[in-house]
């Protein structure tokens, strides 16, 4: 019997698993699995969301038959299983569910799309189909680089050691996260990641820092609960996608299949990040049980990410959440903004309206930022240009009612990082730089124009 730690690939969802049972007169039925969940080393959990036929089938007679494939070097295994329980509770279940959820959730599937139960199976053998595929000629080369979904040229330990001390050394928000998302880069070669923070009515999720999406990671939004990123934020649970693509057309055919039958599901969710992702991994980031974060990383290989990835980041996320939640905390040194002479600006107009409706911020006719970020760059920008100022503090954001910053953990340097790479991608001519613990300096290369508007 081959052990089912190594059939890890296989039970990723890459490829659909094949299930076979036979109801008491020996009449088979095969059905597809939308996941095969490794339980231990002698039993598995498969997903029952709308499998009668089977589960009459198992009530009936106890045994079935799995087909697993391997979609990095297409070896097919098969389990025979024996029927033990069904769990529709507990961190199996929730684990199992949290998945298929957020898939749901992404395609639009939210509370048709879901988990009856965990069904549990006893795993009697475990073996490899050798018929399956011709016999292909000798190879001595060496095999290809993507049979190690992901290079460890550090190791496990050393890599996770050198990204906590990246963690470890950053003095402010903006440094930790960038440290962050390039420390993942070097020690483990990920070159596409996000973070994602709560904003202040803790309904919404925005990315704060991203790498490798060029100008379109930063100040994406995700509804808390809604898609893959929105379920692991509500949730709190880590969730890992082996294959993008074939758990969205899964969703997509119930969908269509939903829809046929009358039903209507909501607006498909877009997924923020790379287009043409087929791996996911997303964990979130807790402290003292408090949401202050999630972690999202991509790959456009499938089963991108392994077990050991999940374990590892698992702790660094721990560490991570921590930190974040310590530097979010009040306490800065008390600030005295100064009034300055307006620096030389050049013969360039910048144009920035405001909708006060809605706290939205255009310049030049193309969409900034909006909500709190955009109140307080309106708050600044009239400041700069009616009172020549150009010191600001954190402490006098916070005093300021007219922002609407909530008394406690209010994430404002979260929004300021968010509203200085957004004007670092949008309008390079105006820029925030930190002035010292708490203070912001504003530096404007080019005339400002203010328009304030009711919403169009």
């Amino acid at each position: 019997m081959i052990p089912l730690s190594r059939l890890h690939r296989c039970l990723q969802g890459v490829t659909p698993s094949q299930i076979v049972t036979c109801d008491r007169a020996g009449i088979p039925n095969t059905t597809y699995l939308s996941q095969v969940h490794y339980v231990d080393e002698r039993h598995v959990a498969l997903s029952c969301q709308f499998f009668n036929k089977t589960r009459r089938n198992v009530e009936e007679n106890p045994y079935a038959c799995v087909n697993l494939l391997d979609a990095l070097t297409c070896d097919t295994y098969q389990l025979d299983l024996k029927y033990v329980r069904s769990e529709t509770s507990g961190a199996l279940f929730d684990s199992m569910a949290t998945r298929i959820e957020a898939i749901a959730s992404q395609t639009g599937m939210k509370g048709v799309f879901r988990l009856l139960s965990a069904d549990v199976y006893e795993v009697l053998d475990a073996r490899k189909i050798d018929e399956m595929l011709v016999e292909p000629e000798r190879d001595d080369s060496p095999p290809p680089s993507v049979l190690d979904p992901i290079a460890r040229p550090r190791g496990e330990l050393r890599g996770l050691h050198h990204l906590s001390q990246r963690v470890s050394r950053a003095v402010d928000l903006d440094t930790l996260l960038s440290s962050l998302l390039e420390g993942l880069q070097e020690a483990y070669g990920f070159e596409h990641s996000m973070l994602l923070l709560p904003d202040e009515t803790g309904k919404r999720l925005f990315a704060v820092a991203s790498r490798g999406y060029g100008e379109s990671g930063v100040g994406a939004e995700v509804e808390m609960g809604d898609g893959i990123l929105g379920t692991v934020a509500r949730e709190r649970r880590i969730v890992r996608i082996g294959d993008v693509h074939t758990d969205l057309r899964y969703g997509r055919a119930i969908r269509r299949s939903a829809r046929d039958s009358g039903l209507t599901p909501s607006p498909e969710i877009p997924l923020p990040g790379l287009p043409d992702a087929q791996s996911q991994l997303a964990l979130p980031l807790v402290a003292a049980d408090r949401l202050v974060g999630v972690l999202a990383l991509e790959s456009r290989k499938p089963a991108g990410f392994d077990d050991w990835h999940e374990a590892f980041l698992g702790v660094v996320a721990s560490q991570v959440a921590m930190a974040i939640d310590r530097m979010l905390e009040r306490g800065e040194e008390p600030a005295h903004p100064s009034r300055a002479s307006a620096q030389p600006a050049s013969e360039r107009v910048r144009a920035f309206t405001y909708y006060r409706n809605d706290d939205c911020m255009f310049v030049d006719g193309e969409y900034l930022i909006r909500n709190v970020p955009g109140k307080i760059l309106w708050k600044i920008l009239r400041a700069h240009v009616h009172e020549q100022r150009v010191d600001f503090s954190n402490r006098e954001l916070r005093m300021d009612a007219s922002l609407g910053m909530p008394e406690l953990k209010d994430n404002l340097e979260s929004r300021l990082i968010l509203l200085r790479r957004r004007l670092e991608e949008r309008c390079p001519d105006v820029r925030l730089v930190r002035a010292g613990r708490g203070l912001f300096r504003l530096e404007v290369d080019a005339r400002v124009s203010l328009v304030e508007k009711d919403s169009p």
